[in-house]
């Protein structure tokens, strides 16, 4: 009665749950055979006895990554072939489609492709290994939002043809799966999760239709996944399965035959006589192995071994003699020479064997007789030269040494005074004279360096005096002396930093200098610059807020701190994660009223596995200045989309991890030039009077103009004779005529 309920069941498609747990259960004590396409008795079996049940939109979605060998990939074809040998395929039953993917999704063929059940075989056969990552969410999206679409070939909802996804699987997915099934799930689509060797059972679950027990299957290896053919067999099509509800007594596997069941072994087995236990086959006495020497039984097969004193040859069959010398282990210092039994060192030319027979010694000519050298001894090849210790060259006699006349045998070009030294001259001044950069000619006294400056940068001489300038990054203060940091403004920072895979670790480390190198550039404080860095590969982690720290030491810190992550590489996700929350006053960010520039410099290496355009846009939109920074494999469209207008001005590449330097000099001025001072005014006086100390010529251009109308910040160049107020400050020169002039 049970059977007769489980087949009514199974043309109605209505109560496959009960059937498949019911069957689940007795396949866990009771393993199939694995059959290849090639097996005579399946095929017979499965083409015998194809399904004449309720029409199916039938949908495999395959795992082609990288962790899938070549064999076991084969192994997955001959598992969709045996499945499909049982379906009614054609435009009017079942309709097929196949997907396979990697890091992308390839669609082979889909639900309208094929009519004939040989040509979607043909189809499977032909299929090719993608061999990349194993992207399976990405998969399941394109299995219901394409693979199921009317314009693939799906029958309408309102026909009530069931839709069934089968999904192969032998590793972790590399994006999420939960979200994206479950909509799968509520679309229509009954999800089969097939998982093979050490998946993640809550990954199958997550995927898989309820019952888990009905739905979510796990095998150990590929070869045993043919193992659940005849259990997909009874229950899409009602057939009978034998091996379950039979006592069978096989000692390896059991599998269905029409009307029977038989016993079969596993490879490298062999069924006794009793057709029920099975033996290890014996491949060496086959006696067609063609070893030299000896042969070895594996479990599947058989392998040749060579006496001692012999290696195996590349064939694999035929020995030859021992290599000793090749084999790396004689410690002969110069060379080695294979013996009949054993091998012997010997030295090179000009060297002796030392007693120990494996280590060389050169022969010292220079110790065996009075050599003469005035200086030096040097042992050559076969003999000995004389050389000379520097600062003196040999005599013609090749023994004495005579002291070199640089100064005289050179065209120095000395403007004052050459001196020699052991091996050249140096040109020397004067007194009152200090020698140029040309390291030849002469000029008069440094002023910097007689008199108390007192710059806190550096000092530059000029020709009566000198002025003081500041280091790349600073600006001279109204003193003319102390120095300030040009980014002394006032800015929100969030790095968002690749730490996918493809960076590495020795380059993940450049990248933490990249950012340091930036941050000591910035004032960084409560009231000032506040910074804040977020890591992301396949998952996005916020290494500190923009709340987290008030100092550069303490930001370079957490940045020396920080782990390499190693993995996929979804900008996108980063992107939404910075623009949604780092920039929120919970986070540290100033409210919009504080008027608080917000930047984001994103780095990244490659190409993204998600889209960027949408979140980078949202950012852009929302005032947020965005900094894109590329490196090796980064895709240039992908950096345009991420970084603001204009691009000469927020979008940096290099080809290598070298030039990163450069571009950080490169941002640090950028964003010195856009982001606003903290002071908002300034005296025009005190520039005025800065001018007069630091060049006669201003001095001169101020007595003819009346400057004023000035209060705002300023910045004056001093290898300039000119000088500018920036900002909201207009400056107005008025040319006063003679008349003026006098008042």
């Amino acid at each position: 009665m049970e059977m007769k309920t489980s087949v009514i069941s199974l043309f109605l498609l209505l109560c496959w749950q009960t059937v498949l747990g019911d069957s689940q259960e007795k396949q866990r004590s009771h393993k199939p055979m694995i059959r290849g396409r090639d097996d005579p008795v399946l095929q017979s079996n499965l083409l015998e006895s194809p399904c004449k049940g309720k029409p199916l939109d039938f949908v495999f979605i395959i795992d082609s990554s990288r962790s899938v060998r070549p064999d076991d990939y084969e192994k997955v074809k001959t598992f969709i072939i045996n499945i499909l040998r049982f379906l009614d395929v054609g435009p009017d039953a079942t309709r097929v489609g196949l997907i396979q993917y990697g890091s992308i999704v390839q669609n082979e063929f889909s639900l309208n492709t094929f009519k004939k059940k040989a040509d979607v075989e043909n189809a499977v056969r032909n299929m090719i290994h993608l061999a990349s990552g194993t992207m399976t969410g990405l998969a399941i999206q394109y299995t219901m939002n394409v693979a199921f679409s009317k314009a693939e070939g799906a029958r309408p909802l309102d026909m009530h043809i069931p839709r069934i996804a089968m999904i192969v699987t032998d590793g972790r997915p590399q994006d999420m799966v939960t979200e994206v099934s479950a909509k799968a799930r509520e679309s229509g689509i009954q999800m089969f999760a097939i998982g093979v060797g050490r998946v993640d059972m809550s990954t199958l679950r997550a995927i898989g239709s309820d019952p888990h027990d009905n739905y979510v299957f796990l095998v150990a290896n590929f070869s045993q996944i043919e193992t659940l053919t005849s259990v997909f067999q009874s229950k899409l099509c009602g057939a009978q399965d034998l091996c379950a509800v039979e006592d069978h007594g096989c000692e390896h596997y059991c599998v269905n035959v029409p009307g029977s069941h038989e016993c079969r072994c596993r490879a490298g087995y062999q069924l006794n006589e009793d057709k029920k236990t099975c033996s290890r086959m014996d491949y060496c006495d086959l006696g067609n192995h063609g070893c030299e020497h000896d042969c070895l039984s594996t479990g599947t097969s058989y392998i040749c071994r060579c006496q001692r004193g012999f290696i195996l040859n590349t064939d694999g069959k035929t020995c030859r003699r021992e290599d000793i010398c090749a084999m790396g282990l004689h410690g002969c210092d110069h060379e080695c020479v294979n013996i009949e039994d054993s091998y012997i060192c010997r030295c090179s030319k000009s060297y002796l064997l030392n007693p120990d027979r494996k280590t060389c010694r050169e022969i010292d000519h220079c110790t065996l007789g009075n050599h003469g050298c005035d200086h030096e001894c040097v042992n050559s090849e076969e003999s000995f030269v004389c050389r000379c210790y520097a600062g003196y060259t040999l005599n013609p006699d090749g023994k004495t040494c005579k002291r070199v006349d640089h100064c005289a045998v050179n065209g120095h070009g000395c403007e004052h005074l050459c001196l020699n030294t052991d091996e050249s001259f140096i040109c020397q001044c004067y007194e009152g004279y200090i020698l140029n950069d040309d390291l030849k000619s002469c000029n008069r006294m440094d002023y910097c360096a007689v008199n108390a400056n007192g710059c806190e940068h550096f000092c530059v001489n000029t020709d009566k005096s000198y002025v003081c300038q500041c280091f790349e990054g600073y600006m001279l203060n109204d003193d003319g002396k102390t120095c300030r940091k040009c980014a002394d403004g006032v800015i929100d920072l969030v790095f968002v930093i690749d730490g996918s895979k493809s960076l590495g670790p020795s380059n993940f480390e450049l990248v933490k200098k990249f950012v340091n190198g930036i941050v000591e550039s910035l004032e960084i404080s409560h009231m000032a610059t506040h910074v804040g860095l977020l890591q992301y590969s396949t998952k996005v982690r916020t290494e500190f807020t923009l709340a987290q720290h008030s100092s550069s030491e303490e930001v370079k810190k957490a940045v020396a701190q920080m782990q390499y992550m190693g993995r996929g590489s979804m900008t996108g996700s980063a992107l939404r994660h910075m623009f949604e929350n780092s920039f929120t006053t919970t986070e540290g960010a100033r409210p919009p009223s504080a008027k608080v520039p917000k930047v984001s410099i994103v780095f990244t290496d490659g190409r993204s596995q998600d889209d960027v355009l949408e979140w980078a846009t949202k950012a852009q939109e929302a005032g947020i200045a965005m900094y894109a920074v590329g490196v090796g494999k980064a895709i240039e469209d992908e950096l345009r989309e991420i970084a603001s207008e204009p691009d000469d001005k927020h979008l940096y590449y290099a080809e290598d991890f070298t030039n990163m330097g450069e571009i950080a000099n490169k941002l640090m001025s950028q964003i010195c030039e856009e982001k606003p001072s903290r002071e908002d005014k300034c005296k025009c006086d005190n520039l005025i009077d800065f001018q007069n100390q630091a060049n006669e010529q201003i001095m001169k251009i101020t007595q003819r103009h009346i400057l004023y109308g000035c209060s705002c910040g300023y910045e004056v160049n001093l290898g300039r004779l000119a000088h500018t107020c920036i900002q909201e400050c207009g400056i107005r020169f008025h040319q006063m005529n003679d008349s003026r002039a006098d008042t």
